[in-house]
């Protein structure tokens, strides 16, 4: 939510500020607005408005000189999409500006107090409190850095700030507390950003700022060189740190494809095959997570397992718990993580929590996390983002190694995190104890390919977490083949276009699944909200005629994922039950399946796989399906309305 840009150099700041803006398009906005300094000429020019960067960029002047820029993309919270609204906010004396990512939670009442101090507040929001604040601090006789560290000790909520003071024009000020701000260090010249991605137009080096850390950059003046300090306005030790942004520009293309989502969608093999490589351990059986290793002793502790996330990162958890449970038998839940501090949580040393967000920033998330550390619980990141705050707050991580995703709707993000909670499964699963080579200690027999679910083993008597060598190779041969078998779904990318063509004006859509598969209807539902504003739901294949089968009539299509697995009879008596009731059916099966034909209206095909594998491969079909059928009503997919990619305030 929010982009924040800032920079201050010797080049002209106006188009690197726009640039890096448009780097952030991905985040979600409503309005932009920018401000440039000239100190030659002592001017500030300041524009912003509602609406795209492309449109702002037709009447703003881009030809400002000023080697001073602060620039900001804005989703709404207080206040409506306004030009009043829109960011920078500035003090009385229109002097002191500031743009701002989060959320002020007592705004209300510092500003009763500053009106009554005779402030004039021009916007509804919470931000414009922040430069009056400091101005109010500067009449009182503080210094100007110290009348910044005042101001943020008095601010409570979440935020990511950059303030500029025209009476201080050498200096750019940045501060965070529960939202992300980085810095990024050139030759002489520095750029902030609330993500990752634009810093590489100016710099490689960067530096993660942590909560409640001010940091103070000074272009220095003709003869000095540009330097930056960092204090906390808490009073924390400032650890001296710094990083290496890795990222490829040419991430950012579009290539051959019409949009960011599509393009990333066909991405998904290249970015699963990116996240197994160096991890499987294919004669062993096992995987080598070298994020883990310096916690292994204590994972051999672990009695339970908690998984906290939001939105598609939650349905990626949700598979998880399946074949945690199913394969290493450890206890495992999945919290929303936007309630899990609300409901006390009973966790402790023993405890295991896995945090997974896409960005690495996501606020609820993090909340959590640093709940789960409080409570003594032993936490594990599974991030895209190298050098996010969930990553830096972690005890350790796995990295998704999906690459950047520009459409704010997540696609390849969500199977890179199943690959990511395989891997893990099995480090626990097999480095708990010793193994027979021979394979004897295995808790299953005999496991079907076509998908048919493992057949518990009775004469199995100890407890102890074990999987064999043959479980543990099998499973890691399979999902190294899973890329290759993507792409086979993707053969069918025109079917399911014209699939999609001819449903485009249904109204409502209900996805069913069971098992490892109703996750991924949760999934299917939630991507067509995002992308085509078309209402869906989602729910346990087994639920659906304990309510929602009410809602089934010949114009509410249903869109079943039906698998040849261990619960595909079940599933097919919900079609019959859907199809007494003349709904219309999509089904999603196992290749070679025909007797579904007869019995559905339309059938998409995935190759056959181990059943706790086949989500990786029946996602694909519904991120191309709500895509399709996005772009036959005219949505634009890469942006959605009202979304934000990067959900970094509560």
């Amino acid at each position: 939510m929010c982009g924040i840009i800032g920079y201050i150099g010797s080049k002209r700041a106006l188009p690197i500020v726009i640039k890096a803006l448009e780097r952030l398009e991905y985040r979600g906005y409503d309005s932009i607005g920018v401000l440039v300094y000239d100190q030659d000429k002592k001017i500030v020019y300041l524009e912003k408005q509602p609406g795209r960067i492309q449109e702002f960029v037709k009447t703003a002047q881009l030809d400002k000189e000023g080697n001073l820029a602060i620039g900001h993309t804005r989703w709404a919270t207080h206040g409506g999409v306004t030009k009043a609204n829109a960011h920078p906010h500035w003090d009385c004396a229109n002097k002191i500006f500031v743009v701002h990512n989060g959320i002020i939670e007592n705004f209300q009442v510092i500003k009763n107090s500053l009106v009554e101090k005779g402030h004039k507040f021009r916007s509804e929001t919470d931000t414009e409190v922040i430069p009056h604040l400091i101005e109010e601090f500067l009449k009182r006789g503080l210094e100007y850095k110290e009348a910044v560290g005042q101001s943020l000790k008095i601010v409570k909520g979440s935020f990511a700030l950059l303030i500029f003071n025209s009476d201080y024009p050498q200096l750019l000020v940045g501060a965070r507390f529960s939202g992300p701000l980085i810095l990024g260090v050139g030759d002489n010249e520095f750029i902030f950003a609330s993500d990752p991605t634009p810093i590489s137009l100016i710099a490689k080096n960067v530096i993660y700022l942590d909560d409640g850390e001010v940091v103070f950059v000074d272009k220095g003046g003709s003869e000095a060189k540009a330097s930056y300090t960092i204090e906390s306005f808490l009073g924390h030790e400032v650890a001296v740190k710094k990083g290496v942004i890795d990222f490829e520009i040419k991430e950012a293309d579009k290539g051959d494809f019409p949009d960011f989502m599509i393009k990333e969608i066909f991405e998904e093999p290249l970015a699963l095959g990116n996240t197994l490589r160096g991890r499987l351990i294919l004669q062993e059986g096992r995987t080598k997570l070298g994020g883990l290793e310096m916690i292994e002793k204590k994972l051999r502790q672990i009695e339970k397992v908690v998984m906290v996330a939001c939105g598609t990162a939650s349905y990626a958890a949700l598979v998880g718990e399946y074949f945690f449970e199913e394969y290493a038998e450890i206890t495992t839940e999945v919290d929303l993580a936007s309630e899990f501090r609300y409901r006390k949580p009973i966790i402790n040393d023993k405890t295991l929590v896995v945090a997974i967000s896409q960005s690495g920033e996501t606020a609820d998330t993090l909340a959590a996390v640093k709940e789960a550390k409080e409570k003594g619980a032993l936490t594990i990141g599974v991030v895209n983002v190298v050098g996010s705050t969930i990553a830096r707050t972690v005890d350790a991580g796995i990295y998704s190694h999906a690459g950047s995703e520009f459409a704010v709707a997540s696609t390849k993000a969500f199977t890179t995190q199943i690959a990511d909670l395989v891997l893990l499964m099995i480090f626990l699963a097999r480095d708990y104890s010793e193994y027979d080579i021979s394979g004897n200690s295995a808790r299953y027999s005999e496991y079907d390919i076509s998908g048919n679910s493992a057949r518990y083993n009775p004469e199995r008597k100890s407890k102890e977490r074990k999987m064999s060598l043959v479980m543990g190779r099998r499973i890691l041969e399979e999902l190294n083949q899973i890329p290759k078998k993507m792409r086979v779904v993707f053969e069918d990318a025109e079917k399911i276009k014209a699939l999609a063509e001819k449903y485009a004006r249904c109204k409502n859509f209900l996805y069913l699944g069971r098992k490892y598969n109703f996750p991924v209807a949760l999934e299917g539902a939630l991507k067509l909200k995002e992308v085509s504003y078309i209402h869906a739901e989602a729910c346990p294949a087994g639920e659906m005629k304990h309510g929602p089968i009410a809602l089934i009539d010949e114009n509410f299509p249903s869109l079943v994922l039906a698998p040849e697995d261990s619960v595909y009879e079940k599933t097919v008596s919900n079609i019959q039950e859907i199809k007494a009731r003349k709904g219309k059916v999509i089904a999603v099966t196992t290749a070679g399946n025909q007797d579904l034909e007869k019995l559905v209206d339309d059938v998409i095909y995935i190759p056959k796989t181990l059943e706790m594998l086949t989500p990786l491969l029946s996602v694909i079909p519904l991120h191309l399906f709500a895509y399709y059928l996005a772009k036959k009503l005219g949505r634009d997919v890469d942006r959605p309305r009202n979304l934000a990619k990067s959900v970094t305030v509560e």
